[in-house]
């Protein structure tokens, strides 16, 4: 089955499935893609071992909150706040929150970014931010990847030049939000993780930096530790 199809099928469905949980999807929104398992099931490990009676977590480019319903689901002590920049995210993500009984532990903001976090006194608590970012370069996108935004809103795809825009601006502010010792986990594209990686050492802020592979050996997501000493 090719992406174009499934995608397809999943808008006439009105559903789709991720790490277990059915989620409802429209247009206006990235259809949860099997590989984004990778990062929830990445980020649930970690929660298992911090093994927090009651963790706090940020999905950032939040989508559909695929993420941020699975790591609720799963984590059933969870407290989430979910975030996405357009109406057509927000909406279905407030949806599927709703579909899945989570309003009282899962929130879903609208804002670029962190911009929707300030002023509600999350600085410096929160132990884990998931994130998977556009991260396909505005080159890729006007050639071989051009087929991904027949369907679907070209602003869940185009991340800069480099495909690593938003990677930078919310590992610049993550900090902020993360407890010392909190991580941050990136979804990454493919030949993308040495960069994203280089990324979290340069800005001096992480440590414990480690890319974490599919079953066929790529690189698909990254990871690094708030430093625990200043």
């Amino acid at each position: 089955m090719s992406k174009e199809f499934s995608v397809a099928d999943a808008y006439g469905a009105g559903r789709a499935m991720f790490m277990g949980l059915e989620l409802l999807v429209s247009p206006g929104a990235l259809v949860p893609r099997p590989e984004t398992e990778l990062l929830g099931k990445t980020a649930l490990g970690v929660l298992h071992q911090m093994n927090l009676p009651a963790p706090r977590i940020v999905d950032m480019c939040c989508g559909t909150g695929n993420l941020a319903c699975a790591i609720a689901y799963h984590v059933p002590s969870a407290l989430v706040w979910a975030s996405d920049l357009t109406d057509e995210c927000v909406e279905t993500a407030r949806r599927n929150t709703s579909h899945h009984g989570m309003a009282e532990r899962l929130s879903v903001l609208q804002g670029d970014l962190f911009d929707s976090l300030i002023g509600l006194g999350l600085d410096g608590t929160i132990d884990v931010v998931v994130c998977n970012p556009p991260y396909i370069s505005e080159k890729r996108l006007e050639g071989d990847r051009a087929h991904l935004i027949e369907l679907e809103p070209r602003e869940a795809f185009a991340a800069g030049p480099y495909g690593l825009s938003i990677h930078m601006r919310v590992l610049k502010d993550a900090p902020r939000y993360l407890r010392r010792g909190g991580i941050l986990l990136f979804e990454v594209g493919l030949g993308q993780d040495r960069q994203v990686a280089g990324l979290l050492e340069r800005s001096k802020a992480f440590e414990n930096i480690r890319s974490v592979s599919n079953e066929a050996g790529e690189g698909r997501v990254v990871l690094g530790q708030v430093k625990t000493q200043a």
